[in-house]
């Protein structure tokens, strides 16, 4: 089944590139690893999922591209053409003059509304090409003013035009010590709709993908291509072409439905983040051996600890005695950062993976007291290795790990908000103060729900 991805602002547009370019250059790359008829077998699911096919054999990605201003979708455009190997769709893109300046209530009160029916018109048309349609990929930042603003806005309309299409949202966290002024309002307001529009959120911490860069990257100069080159590998290795089942050796129809089933189980829980390993440069992978029990025990950790990656783990953090009541249970987390788990999808790819054992991701202490393990624990395989690695492991989670940004972010807000800074910049475009309370309300509710799990 298709998806079709919509790339929203300067940040969605150039993650958007990153991330189709991955997605081909995986499924032509020589080291898979696996006999040519399977490897065949995963292009062509590949390409179903994010490419149609044009007369003269370039594929074309299933994309809609969306921005305030034309620099970054002209630039995205010609990249992908210069590429060869793949572009967008001629007439996939909408873009105008005039920015919405770093400020959400301009993106979503103002071009939502002026430019809606192009928008929803060029979308109709994408999903209208595809055979079989899964749902939305929507990428964007939360932190400016046309990908957060005029993405929850888009977000909304598609929930409204396609209520029985899933839709997940792809959200970069600002840089903690701020690229825009007024992130922290831009972030909440983002938050807040799209846990009313949206089935997933999957969220990336610049932060965190900017140490993956300097530490196991060894990058000096690290740029924004770098940034988003690490986030499409761990976007790639999520969506790209798993078994359907265990002793299976077709792929899976439908990534997006499956995802959804199995991490998002209730309305009230549905921010996803991603854990990848390996992550290291071309020179340190030439001298380095991965084994699936090293891997998988390392996954682990960074799991329970609320590790980003695989570097500093808090190996000091262990997963509460199944046995504890739930109150001296709950206060040892408190004590050790123990990061409990919803529910968590492990995906792995590459050599020897059916010997892989992941019964240590099926401890019921993982996990909160309402779901079993056996509901709350997946686990996808395929022999075909993603990109340059033998064996790379991936762990989507449901758990805890944001609670304590997303605390912060609340925080930062509601302190502006108390002295009324920067209020009337929102006012004027119609933004009340009557729907701040409600997004800080909203997102409240949110981190005490997580806190009690």
């Amino acid at each position: 089944m298709s998806i079709v991805t919509v790339q929203l602002g300067q940040c969605g547009n150039q993650i958007g590139f990153e991330v189709f370019d991955a997605l081909l250059s995986d499924s032509h790359s020589s080291q898979g690893l696996c006999s040519m008829r399977e490897n065949e077998a995963y292009q062509a699911s590949c390409k179903e999922r994010f490419f149609s096919e044009e007369e003269n054999g370039v594929p074309i990605a299933r994309a809609v591209l969306v921005d305030m201003e034309p620099k970054v979708i002209n630039q995205t455009l010609s990249k992908a053409a210069q590429s060869g190997q793949w572009k967008y769709g001629q007439h996939a893109c909408f873009c105008q003059k005039q920015g919405s300046g770093n400020n959400w209530a301009y993106g979503y009160s103002v071009h939502g509304p002026r430019h809606e029916e192009s928008i929803m018109n060029i979308i109709r048309k994408e999903v209208e090409k595809c055979d079989s349609f899964s749902g939305f990929f929507i990428i964007m930042s939360m932190a400016g003013g046309t990908g957060s603003g005029l993405g929850a806005f888009v977000t909304q309309n598609l929930e409204d035009q396609y209520s029985n299409s899933l839709k997940m949202n792809q959200i970069i966290w600002p840089y903690g010590t701020g690229e825009v002024i007024v992130q922290n309002y831009n972030s909440i307001l983002t938050l807040s709709h799209l846990y009313r529009s949206s089935d997933a959120l999957l969220l990336h911490e610049n932060d965190a993908i900017h140490k993956i860069c300097a530490k196991l990257m060894n990058i000096k100069q690290i740029s924004f291509s770098d940034i988003n080159q690490v986030l499409a590998h761990q976007l790639g290795s999520v969506f790209q072409p798993t078994y359907s089942a265990e002793s299976s050796f077709h792929y899976r129809r439908n990534p997006l439905g499956d995802l959804m089933e199995h991490l998002v189980p209730h309305p009230e829980f549905k921010m996803l983040s991603v854990r990848n390993i390996p992550h290291m440069s071309e020179n340190s992978l030439a001298y380095t051996t991965f084994t699936w029990a090293g891997l998988l025990k390392h996954l682990r950790q960074m799991l329970i600890s609320n590790a980003k990656m695989e570097e500093g783990i808090d190996r000091h953090v262990r997963p509460p005695l199944s046995g504890l009541p739930p109150r001296s249970k709950m206060s040892l987390n408190k004590d050790l950062h123990f990061n409990t788990s919803i529910a968590n999808l492990v995906i792995l790819r590459g050599k020897d993976v059916q010997s892989a054992d992941v019964e240590g991701f099926k401890d019921p202490a993982l996990y909160t007291s309402w779901l079993k393990p056996v509901n709350a624990f997946n686990v996808w395989k395929t022999q075909r290795a993603f990109s340059k690695y033998e064996k790379s492991a991936v762990l989507v989670s449901n758990s805890q790990f944001l609670v304590k940004p997303l605390d912060m972010i609340v925080g930062k807000a509601w302190n502006m908000f108390a002295s009324k800074a920067y209020i009337h910049q929102y006012t004027k475009f119609g933004i009340e103060e009557e729907d701040f309370l409600d997004s800080f309300t909203s997102l409240e509710q949110v981190v005490a729900s997580y806190c009690n799990l």
